[in-house]
């Protein structure tokens, strides 16, 4: 009896302390994404970020669906299988591009992934549908790049309501050079090895992006 009392006592204490950890990325994913926001970048209710939250099963924190980015709190995360479907009992639902999300993690092995409606992105992906190449510049080494000797090429991809198709245009897309990938007349995707990583280095890509674009209008004169 005290054997089997000890044992349940260690089981409880393996849960609660799961249940901290995913509360903890439930408050950073939260956090993450009203940081987001405040620069612009998830207009109302657009764009979504991703966390890790388990291996073995693969199991994802993905903002909800239909949550205005500027009051996002932490029961906004929900929890997804490693395909990005929802696990019952929850709340609400994530968003719509969850599997797109799941489908990154999976193909380069991150453990983040933010999505955003960045205008640079945008505008980037318009002027160069063909991709985006960066080059020279001190800011490449936010997104883990090196600042010169080398050319990165940023993949673009055509927009898709279907994210069982887009996941597959990103995927054949990706370049494992440079951590973005934009999508025509949409956003980006930015991914990296935890949530500040992935935000940081949109950050960065985001400067890098209008730096391109502004460039170009410089050297035009």
């Amino acid at each position: 009896d005290a054997w089997r009392r000890k044992a349940g006592g260690w089981r409880l204490g393996a849960r609660v302390a799961v249940m901290s950890l995913e509360h903890g990325r439930a408050v950073r994913l939260a956090a993450t994404t009203r940081q987001l926001y405040d620069l612009g970048w998830m207009r109302g209710t657009s764009g979504n970020v991703s966390v890790v939250a388990q291996e073995e099963p693969r199991h994802l924190l993905v903002s909800a669906s239909g949550i205005a980015k500027h009051s996002t709190q932490p029961e906004h995360a929900v929890m997804t299988d490693a395909e990005g479907v929802a696990l019952e009992g929850q709340a609400h639902r994530p968003s719509a591009e969850a599997r797109v999300h799941a489908s990154i993690v999976d193909a380069v092995q991150a453990h983040a992934v933010v999505h955003v409606h960045a205008m640079s992105s945008v505008l980037a992906a318009t002027r160069w549908p063909d991709g985006v190449v960066l080059a020279g510049n001190e800011q490449l080494k936010g997104l883990g790049c090196s600042a010169e000797g080398e050319r990165y090429t940023v993949p673009v991809v055509a927009n898709s309501q279907d994210m069982v198709d887009l996941s597959a245009r990103i995927r054949r897309a990706l370049n494992p050079e440079v951590p973005i990938v934009l999508v025509a007349d949409h956003g980006m995707y930015v991914w990296g090895d935890s949530l500040e990583d992935a935000a940081n280095r949109t950050e960065s890509a985001d400067w890098l992006l209008q730096h391109a674009l502004l460039r170009e209008l410089v050297t035009a004169r």
